[in-house]
């Protein structure tokens, strides 16, 4: 018998239940390594504590995560979070899933009706902001996306996340069995909003009788998740396994710091978060725009100037002073002015400890990983703000650098030719302005003007103001005249 996690014997002990103790009351679309990190990590500090039955069936709707879900079936749905901090390494191995499942593996239609079994309670998911299948122009679900379009001509055999949930609901509504929790656990401006727009609106082009159901019934609470999770590396998996003294292909990396802010809003129960140190709010959104702006725009900022910068992880980026006092600057003068938080809330101590995080040099988080889909994260971690400033007449010059470098960076060249990979739902737009105009300073102002004009971004009004187009556009000049490390040192 090949050893793993569960057979052979561990420098860290299982938990002492089986998975007969949990019953799959959480379906959980997703599972990355975040998931595995956060909501799967505080249901097993739950489950140590407690009685509880909670567990979670875990399902990968990716082609690439048939092999995850494998994995995890031979160790028992076992597998381990290695929290890295300054001090050092802490092992856990985490017992909170009961099963899990894919559609290669097991079927859409065996997936769906395990998302409507009546032991379910909530249907959790992380798939990432363009999982959502959403206009980001109108705020809708998109009638014209690629899933959306099979969804639609074939709502029996969904091929997106929003999709097999339409369909799970639908056989719930068909059933007459409870109403369930849809609870997004993304780095998207209130997600539990977004979530039920893009539910809705395909239930909507099915049956307006499940429609005014999902309305009436269905919850879709609001959260805000935090801990930096860098995705699995041969190395981080040669480490763990050296520590556990067993390989496990289903462990992942993370920083010791975590936080859950939850709205309070479910209507078929839930785990007992709170005794695993999540925050249970009448109104998540103050938290969840402190980090989206703080926290995941000062990200941004460092991934597109750092990996311009030849910086490798944001760990790296921190080890230069001007970064370092660039990042504190944006975060404490161009974000925190902009945010409304309860009375208690330092946004000074907040950046402080920001800063500690990104520094942790035993987390090995690529700037190039965070780069990725930036159409869909800017708006959110930085044009919100840059809209803001603009109202207010007052200084946005780190922001305005960040917008610089995310354009430099999605030019699909780096400062010495080489290409970069540029992983983005709106890639081939990208590349069609940079084939037209190229990529020399002498370009700059067409090169700003025409992605300033992609309406999903930017709205309809930042091309048309003078100063904002001016000032990017002289600080794309500058990325491209004298490198990122010199626009930063400048700032």
């Amino acid at each position: 018998m090949e050893k793993n996690l569960v057979n052979a014997i561990t420098s860290v002990p299982c938990p002492p239940w089986t998975t007969e103790r949990l019953t799959s009351r959480i379906v959980h679309l997703g599972c990355g390594a975040f998931h595995r990190a956060h909501q799967a990590l505080y249901t097993h500090h739950v489950l140590e504590q407690t009685d509880s039955d909670w567990g979670f069936c875990e399902i990968n709707l990716m082609l690439n995560g048939v092999a995850l879900i494998e994995n995890l079936k031979k160790q028992s749905m076992r597998y381990t979070v290695a929290e890295k901090g300054q001090e050092g390494v802490r092992l856990k191995i985490i017992g909170s899933m009961k099963e899990g499942m894919h559609p290669l593996i097991d079927g859409v239609q065996a997936i769906i009706e395990k998302m409507a079994a009546p032991d379910v309670a909530i249907i959790s998911l992380t798939i990432t902001e363009k999982g959502y299948c959403i206009d980001a122009t109108t705020g809708r679900l998109d009638p014209n996306n690629t899933l959306i379009i099979k969804d639609i001509a074939n709502p029996e055999l969904p091929r997106s996340a929003i999709g097999y949930i339409t369909a799970a609901l639908k056989l719930r509504f068909e059933r007459r069995l409870a109403a369930v929790t849809i609870l997004s656990c993304d780095n998207v401006r209130e997600n539990g909003h977004v979530v039920r727009e893009a539910v809705l609106g395909l239930a909507r082009l099915q049956d307006e009788k499940l429609a005014q159901w999902i309305e009436n019934q269905v919850t879709f609470p609001n959260t805000m998740v935090d801990r930096i999770v860098p995705a699995a590396t041969p190395e981080t998996l040669t480490e763990i396994a050296q520590r556990l003294g067993v390989e496990d292909p289903c462990a992942i990396a993370c920083e010791p710091f975590r936080q859950w802010v939850i709205e309070d809003k479910f209507v078929n129960g839930r785990p007992d978060w709170d005794l695993a140190g999540a925050q249970f709010v009448d109104d998540v959104v103050p938290f969840e725009m402190m980090k989206l702006r703080m926290l995941n725009g000062a990200h941004s900022f460092l991934a597109y100037l750092g990996y311009l910068g030849g910086y490798a992880h944001i760990s790296d980026t921190m080890t230069n002073a001007d970064y370092r006092r660039a990042v504190y600057a944006l975060m404490r003068n161009e974000q925190a002015p902009t945010l409304s938080m309860p009375e208690d809330i330092d946004l000074t101590a907040y950046a402080d400890t920001l800063i500690k995080r990104f520094t942790n040099p035993a987390l090995k988080h690529q700037t190039g990983q965070i780069a990725m889909d930036g159409s869909q994260k800017l708006p959110q971690r930085m044009i919100d703000s840059i809209e803001w400033h603009l109202v207010q007449g007052s200084d946005y010059r780190h922001l305005t650098l960040g917008v610089a470098g995310w354009m430099r960076y999605i030019s699909g060249l780096d400062e010495q030719g080489q290409p970069i990979n540029v992983r983005d739902p709106l890639k081939e737009t990208f590349a069609a302005i940079f084939a037209r105009y190229g990529n020399s300073a002498a370009v700059a102002e067409d090169v700003v003007k025409a992605l300033l004009a992609i309406e999903s971004i930017f709205g309809q009004k930042l091309v048309n103001n003078r100063d904002f187009v001016n000032n990017v556009t002289q600080a794309y000049q500058k990325l491209l005249n004298v490198g990122a490390r010199q626009a930063v040192s400048t700032l």
